[in-house]
């Protein structure tokens, strides 16, 4: 019998039609997550279909082991393929994933600013955000250089792929909030969205997460970079990522949300982010 991803799953991965043709049948047995209490199951349910399970979290598909490391390997070469799919890229962290965000947790939990991030989970969205007012800040804040970002590489927050495969409801607030602070990682960082600074932002993940998916990014990133960005790359940028992120507290254990008229500089002191090289495009 073939194994076959929800529906839900199969509309995440477009493009994906290796993936697709993998999960050609459904799978009864073995998925994870809590299953639905009987009030909750149809009363017209057979005991030959396929048993019901209850979400751990709004979008949540549940995974075997065997799904998960089909998924990390299509997502992988999605991902090498076209670095700029961010829907893959989100499939790999998720499915690869898991220690490394245990480890993340535990570090938020052993942290006070962490742990009351952990409790509060706040979310980085336009809904959230007063863009206006952060516009209005003086230069040099956090919160105006982070709309500055925004502006300059025409991106925005809600363009983050909410967490979907990890079976593990703190954990996958964990992966959120990383996502989340990705951009603001760039503006303490001073890089851009070209290949070279999200290279530089991967290397500095890399170090402080351990995420499989931010490793392979540093790793096989620079593979598209010419002879001259390269050079700047492994003699300039990525010594001074991986001392950063070497020295720098865990980036999940800052409330950036309460932090955005501090100066990027004293930020960037807090948390012990070395000064950024002078950046050649």
């Amino acid at each position: 019998m073939g194994l076959l991803l929800p529906r839900r799953a199969q509309s995440f991965l477009p493009g994906v039609v290796n993936l697709r043709r993998v999960f050609a049948s459904c799978m009864i047995t073995g998925r994870t997550g809590p299953r639905c209490s009987a009030s909750q199951s149809s009363a017209a349910d057979s005991p030959m279909e396929e048993e019901k399970y209850c979400p751990l979290y709004p979008g949540h598909i549940p995974t075997t082991p065997l799904q998960k490391a089909l998924l990390a390997a299509g997502s992988a070469c999605m991902a090498l393929y076209d670095p700029y799919r961010h829907d893959m890229v989100a499939v790999l962290g998720e499915t690869t994933g898991y220690l490394a965000l245990q480890k993340l947790r535990e570090r938020m939990r052993n942290d006070p600013e962490g742990y009351r991030i952990l409790q509060e989970r706040p979310r980085i969205r336009l809904s959230t955000l007063d863009i206006s007012g952060l516009r209005a800040l003086p230069d040099g804040t956090f919160g105006r250089e982070y709309v500055r970002f925004l502006d300059d590489n025409k991106v925005s927050p809600d363009t983050r792929m909410p967490a979907k495969f990890v079976d593990d409801e703190e954990l996958a607030y964990v992966v959120q909030r990383y996502r989340e602070v990705h951009d603001l990682m760039h503006t303490l960082l001073g890089m851009p969205t070209n290949m070279l600074g999200e290279v530089v932002v991967k290397w500095f993940e890399a170090v402080q997460t351990g995420l499989p998916m931010c490793i392979l990014g540093a790793v096989f990133g620079p593979v598209r970079l010419n002879a001259r960005k390269l050079r700047i790359l492994t003699t300039e940028l990525i010594p001074w990522a991986v001392r950063s992120g070497n020295n720098a507290g865990c980036i999940l254990n800052f409330y950036y949300e309460h932090r955005w008229e501090q100066t990027v500089e004293s930020l960037r002191d807090e948390m012990g982010i070395f000064p950024p090289p002078t950046m050649c495009a």
